[in-house]
């Protein structure tokens, strides 16, 4: 044998000097030509047996050394690898973070028996397979749980993510790792959404495929958050009669002129003017839920006015408002 390869010698020398130090270095040259495709059968033996006296030497730094020289090798054997994964967390996390010898069985009886610290290397590891994941999610641990769903390697079943908002929805940060996961379903999606930050909703919509009605609805509610914040140095009187001028004016500064401006559908113009035309001929009944009540009838004759002028809704635009004003109670003749 020659090279940096396992040797007699190196044995004898393990055997023959006592210190912390050499047993040290030996564990970490011996790990390292830890290879199928570079020891023969009887230096594999050889060396598995010395890992096997290893990993119960009193010396911490020597069982560091195997862990560290291990840890991605998928032919160190099982219970060596299981031997280390239990051991103090400097031995133990660089293995479970990332060895292949553990199972999955393995790394759920871990995550069920062991500290926060282990299943949060658990957590990190390349591949989370979705039953480590559900383990992980059970732990209940926010710091554990917000690096799983970080984890864009970890396949995390609907169920558990369901259980991530209930646990932690109002969480920052597992808020930001959700929503910025390659994939969420779209039913935590929804969850989520009435949950996140203004940006993370935009983010949300963005990355996440949301039914048509809520991302519209989100699009519409920023623009509203925006002109308010643009307008928020006026006076409200100036406020009203800058809007009034903008919407009532049929010169050029009027509501065409400010729907063209914007880039928006000329189809959509009328059903616009008939938004208007509502709301300044109809009041609130000052009953309860009469803002529910006053939508609905805002739709109803947008919808009517609409169908009056012979133009016809995009199937997409239609069904968005049907579905709004299906959400909405039914108007109530006589209202308080």
């Amino acid at each position: 044998m020659t090279g940096n390869k396992l040797s007699e010698q190196d044995v004898n020398r393990l055997l023959a000097d006592p210190s912390g130090e050499a047993r040290a270095e030996m564990a970490a040259k011996i790990a390292a030509d830890f290879d199928a495709g570079e020891l023969t059968e009887s230096e594999r033996k050889m060396a598995e047996d010395i890992f096997r006296l290893m990993v119960k030497d009193a010396e911490v730094r020597v069982r560091e050394a195997l862990s560290q020289n291990l840890k991605e090798n998928p032919t160190v054997p099982h219970d060596v690898a299981m031997s280390l994964a239990r051991d103090v967390d400097s031995v133990a996390l660089p293995v479970l973070q990332f060895s292949e010898a553990l199972s999955d069985e393995d790394l759920i009886e871990i995550v069920r028996s062991q500290a926060p610290s282990k299943q949060l290397a658990i957590a990190k590891r390349p591949k989370v397979s979705e039953t480590v994941s559900t383990a992980l999610v059970e732990t209940e641990n926010e710091e554990v749980v917000t690096s799983l769903v970080a984890n864009v390697g970890a396949e995390i079943s609907e169920d558990s993510l369901h259980k991530v908002v209930e646990n932690f929805g109002d969480k920052e940060a597992v808020q930001g790792a959700m929503v910025h996961r390659p994939t969420l379903p779209v039913t935590v999606a929804e969850r989520l959404v009435t949950m996140v930050s203004e940006n993370m909703k935009e983010e949300l919509a963005r990355r996440h495929e949301l039914p048509p009605d809520i991302a519209t609805d989100l699009i519409l509610q920023s623009r509203e958050r925006a002109t308010i914040t643009l307008s928020g140095e006026s006076t409200e009187d100036d406020l009203e009669k800058l809007i009034r001028q903008l919407i009532h004016d049929a010169g050029p500064l009027g509501l065409k002129a400010v729907f063209e401006k914007a880039g928006l559908p000329e189809a959509h113009f009328p059903a616009a003017q008939a938004a208007i035309d509502v709301a300044r001929e109809t009041e609130y009944d000052g009953g309860d839920r009469d803002r529910e009540r006053y939508s609905r009838r805002m739709i109803e004759r947008i919808l009517t006015q609409y169908g009056d002028l012979g133009v016809d809704f995009d199937s997409d635009d239609l069904e968005y408002l049907l579905t709004k004003m299906d959400q909405l109670p039914p108007d109530t003749l006589g209202a308080a």
